[in-house]
């Protein structure tokens, strides 16, 4: 059954938002992203301070991909307002583990005596600190912050040996800003 259906997100007060080529542009104090996103048949419209998505004759899919266009918007602008946030805990029992960054690629020393350091890809628009009990990763774009620290985890992964005796790794302690 088809509805006329709409979202209506409210932009705050130092954010711009612009929509062109199938490309939504967010800018703010902390930076700027852009995304490219597939409209389909829906209408993408700013009006004021506000951004209207929506179709007048809404099926499920196309309220689907508003909901998901609208869950992607609201990221992209909370993240040109403050950066987000993930801290990750380097944890080890016996051999002392370090993290060096060099540009876009950290490199884990000592991970469970391993003479060889394993190599982190660290994706563009992420700023990793890294001290000798925590990761700190931070961006505008979640996504790419989310990455970093996956990448971080997967890196870490121990395969072949008990998981009960060997707990060494760096492991995702706070995400976007809240506990896990």
């Amino acid at each position: 059954m088809k509805k006329e259906l709409y979202q209506i997100i409210e932009i705050p007060e130092g954010v711009e938002v612009s929509f062109a080529d199938g490309k939504i542009k967010v800018k703010g104090k902390e930076g700027e992203i852009e995304k490219g996103v597939s409209m389909g048949a829906l209408d993408f419209s700013i009006e004021g301070n506000k951004i209207r998505i929506g179709n007048k004759k809404s099926t499920k899919r196309e309220k689907k991909m508003m909901n998901t266009i609208k869950a992607h918007t609201l990221n992209m602008i909370q993240g040109v307002q403050e950066k987000y946030e993930y801290k990750l805990k380097i944890c080890f029992s016996h051999f002392p583990i370090t993290v060096e960054i060099k540009g876009n690629e950290a490199a884990v020393k000592n991970f469970l005596g391993e003479k060889i350091p394993r190599k982190v890809n660290i994706p563009a628009g992420a700023e990793v600190k890294a001290d000798k009990t925590h990761v700190t990763i931070t961006s505008v774009d979640k996504e790419i912050a989310g990455q970093a620290a996956a990448n971080f985890e997967t890196a870490t992964k121990i395969r072949g040996r008990d998981k009960r005796v060997f707990q060494d790794g760096i492991f995702m302690i706070e995400k976007a800003g809240r506990e896990i």
